[in-house]
């Protein structure tokens, strides 16, 4: 077919005015589209979208102290209980190989499925539990859950910004 070079240096192939070319940051949809259907990436644009709506400020996401404070309540609140999932095989083995106690299969799956459960809770809670204000909040954060949750409900309602 005629036209479908690969747009190579000196083909004599030039991208349209509306399009733009690749080099100066911008594309056209079709440059975009067939960018993504060969397995490439998105061209950028050379900015930043806003995902804040207009009027309310641009939004730039977490804090990074407010992130740091979840990373470690996630560590902890997630890390104990999934060690103590694996813990709990590695003991049942050692109580069932030794002869020490028989132990049946189901109740190991049991105590590290609830252990593993409890961790997968704790991925919440230290998300949940996390103070976005500047001052870290209590060392538990269970203050922080009732308003971090009423916050979340509230996104919900609120109808996406048309960015």
């Amino acid at each position: 077919m005629a036209g479908k070079g690969k747009g190579k240096a000196g083909s004599g192939i030039r991208p349209s005015k509306a399009g733009g070319s690749p080099a100066d940051g911008r594309s056209s949809g079709a440059q975009a589209a067939g960018s993504l259907a060969a397995g490439g990436s998105k061209p950028s644009t050379g900015r930043k979208a806003s995902t804040g709506s207009p009027g309310r400020g641009v939004s730039q996401g977490i804090p990074t102290a407010v992130s740091n404070r979840m990373a470690r309540r996630i560590a902890i609140a997630t890390g104990i209980p999934s060690v103590l999932g694996m813990g709990v095989f590695i003991a049942s083995y050692l109580l069932v190989s030794r002869s020490i106690l028989d132990i049946p299969p189901g109740v190991t799956l049991v105590a590290s499925g609830g252990c593993f459960l409890l961790g997968l809770l704790g991925l919440s809670y230290g998300v949940l539990s996390a103070s976005w204000e500047d001052a870290p909040g209590s060392l538990l954060g269970l203050e922080q859950i009732g308003v971090n949750v009423g916050r979340l409900r509230s996104s919900f309602k609120r109808p996406p910004s048309a960015g």
